[in-house]
């Protein structure tokens, strides 16, 4: 293989102290609910938010004179801000391209730590691209997300701790994007704890070591930290010799499982991070009864602005958070009346709109969209059934089952 378990051990060196030891989180919830004894690599609590820090170090250690102009880098994310830091403490100067409308906090924490942040191009490959040349132009290196040697080593680095921290490995769960992670991880494990599986986890959205689509232009997906289109040349065949599975997650697994760990671990994990206990969600990847379950954890780059669209998503699957369409009288107090069934039952009504406009409707009716904070799908069915009970019109769309409200009564 182009990395040994040697060139893992000696990249631990050149951390320098910059790349944290990160800690393993038992999680008596995952171990319940799955069956098993799950525990948590929380590389989310890592420097600059992910594992990337470790390969940038063992980089910019072996690089010397030859970065004498610099190091560049093609990315939209946790790349470029591992490279930035680590060419900081080297005394190195970088230049990270980003393609346009790049997260806003990714490139802010670049320039906070010192890099040049090119903004252009309309994907990361075109980003990618400009990086490659202007490397070639002012002899700068370039500096692969995954693709190297130094890098694999440097990744393999949160494989020692693993075998180190978690006695009685079983299992090891291990998001899977260009691949850099994977190999670098499946190096130090088959090594160190031979009898522990290993089992890589895709996206959906962009699965091509599962053999699953490629599409062409940008990803839409929640785990875009590794939606990575193409298998890298020195990853690939780590990856196809070490790794025993390699399984995917869907959009609606991965949300679930961002949800699940700021709700019961209390940690912030961006979607590409998360996918392992995605997998353990989904039944993708089963726990086994004896020995230890590691999810790795990669990343917690979560873009702020995301939070309350994940929250509102799981409320409403939860049925705590309930949408109902009313067809009312359109007279005074005719609302009132609802909004007082509504605190009878204890529901807080968060948002109304009426609608009179594109929808049929008696001369003297109206509609009015209610958005209702619930205790639960029982607390909103009876809610919906004293309604009706009332003489209301009502709509509403009630999670899991086939509720007699999700049809107009």
């Amino acid at each position: 293989m182009a990395v040994t378990f040697a060139d893992v051990v000696a990249a631990r060196a050149n951390l320098g102290g910059v790349a944290l030891h990160t800690p393993i989180v038992p999680s008596a919830h995952l171990s319940e609910w799955f069956g098993g004894d799950v525990v948590l690599k929380a590389e989310n609590l890592q420097r600059t938010g992910s594992f990337k820090i470790r390969g940038a170090m063992n980089v910019l250690a072996h690089l010397g004179g030859s970065a004498r102009h610099g190091v560049v880098a093609g990315s939209a994310g946790n790349h470029a801000q591992g490279l930035a830091l680590a060419a900081r403490v080297h005394g190195v100067p970088c230049e990270i391209h980003v393609p346009a409308g790049a997260s806003l906090s990714k490139v802010e924490s670049c320039r906070g730590y010192g890099a040049t942040v090119v903004e252009g191009g309309d994907s990361v490959d075109s980003a990618v691209a400009q990086a490659q040349a202007r490397a070639a132009a002012e002899g700068m290196v370039f500096c692969h997300p995954y693709d190297a040697e130094r890098t694999v080593a440097g990744q393999g680095t949160l494989g020692l701790e693993v075998v180190e921290d978690v006695g009685d490995l079983s299992l090891v769960v291990v998001p899977l994007g260009g691949g850099g992670l994977t190999a670098g991880l499946a190096i130090a494990v088959r090594e160190r704890a031979p009898s522990a599986r290993i089992v890589a986890v895709q996206a959906s959205a962009c699965a091509p070591y599962a053999g699953g689509p490629v599409p062409d232009g940008p990803v839409a997906t929640l785990a875009d930290g590794i939606a990575v289109k193409r298998p890298g040349t020195v990853t690939a065949p780590i990856i196809e010799r070490l790794v025993d599975e390699v399984v995917v997650v869907g959009e609606d697994a991965i949300a679930d499982a961002m949800v699940l760990l700021i709700e019961r671990g209390k940690m912030v994990v961006e979607g590409g991070g998360a996918v392992g206990v995605a997998a353990l969600m989904t039944g993708a990847v089963v726990p086994p009864a004896r020995g230890r379950t590691c999810v790795v954890l990669s990343g917690g780059n979560l873009d702020v602005g995301l939070l309350p669209n994940l929250i509102r998503r799981h409320e409403t699957g939860a049925g705590r958070r309930l949408v109902i369409v009313v067809r009312i009288p359109d007279r005074p107090g005719a609302l009132a009346g609802v909004l007082q069934v509504c605190g009878a039952f204890g529901a807080n009504v968060i948002e109304v709109q009426h609608h009179r406009d594109g929808v049929e409707l008696h001369a003297r009716e109206t509609i009015v969209q209610l958005v209702l904070e619930t205790r639960g799908i029982g607390h909103s069915t009876a809610l919906c059934d004293e309604l009706v009970a009332r003489g209301y019109g009502v709509s509403a769309d009630l999670p899991r089952g086939n509720s007699p409200h999700s049809a107009e009564r």
